[in-house]
């Protein structure tokens, strides 16, 4: 999620972006080996591939603790600070596996009035890792504010969320957790469990709310605008 400024037995196998079957255990092995552009990705994928369309593979219990596990988690916390968003699932990077993180910085304050910080109930979450996360409302009031993803780059829109929600998962060391989330906080988790689920902001979003995030520099450059899909 980007900040939008005002099983069965096949249970270890999961589709790649370019929809081609692995063995969990195959995965781990590429990690070592050299490859070429394959996932995890450092960049993140967009939409319209099918891996943000499916529905995430969970991680099998007995590998949640393993180095492999530990890369993934460390790979997507980099990624998500390399592109400054506040959270970012696996299937964003390729992979269709039950896994996100989340962060938002004390230091975001300074981009929000006082009055805007308030409202969008936003504090502070420390580095976040959950992996087969289970996502249960415990307020049901929904609230609507504007949210961008990386992976719809370009382009904001207004999205009505629950106030509340009640995550439980397991952490990058393996060890089960659970935390209520509330406000802004409790909108990143709903943005990332969506991706884990095949689903995108654009699916409940206020339609004519959409809108291009720079098309007031596309008419101030006469269109001679170009859109980096790396933050590299």
């Amino acid at each position: 999620m980007v900040i939008a400024l005002p099983v069965k037995s096949c249970v270890r196998s999961f589709h790649t972006t370019s929809c081609v079957h692995k063995t969990l255990s195959k995965w781990y092995q590429s990690l070592w080996q050299p490859k070429s552009n394959e996932p995890p990705y450092d960049h993140i994928v967009q939409l319209g591939d099918p891996v943000l369309r499916a529905v995430a593979n969970p991680i099998p219990e007995n590998e949640l603790k393993s180095p492999e596990v530990r890369f993934l988690v460390s790979h997507l916390t980099k990624v998500m600070r390399t592109y400054k968003c506040v959270g970012l699932a696996a299937p964003q990077l390729g992979l269709s596996l039950r896994a996100f993180v989340m962060e938002f910085k004390d230091e975001l304050r300074d981009q929000y009035t006082k009055a805007d910080y308030k409202l969008r109930e936003m504090e502070p979450l420390p580095l976040t890792v959950l992996l087969n996360p289970e996502l249960q409302v415990i307020d049901y009031e929904k609230v609507l504010h504007t949210e961008a993803c990386e992976s719809i780059r370009g382009y904001r829109a207004d999205v009505p969320r629950y106030r509340a929600v009640l995550v439980k998962g397991f952490d990058a060391a393996g060890h089960h957790r659970e935390l209520k989330l509330y406000g802004w906080n409790a909108r990143i988790a709903q943005h990332e469990m969506d991706h884990l689920n095949g689903a995108v902001y654009t699916d409940i979003m206020s339609r004519k709310s959409l809108t291009c995030t720079c098309w007031q520099a596309v008419n101030a450059n006469k269109g001679r605008i170009k859109l980096s899909f790396s933050n590299k």
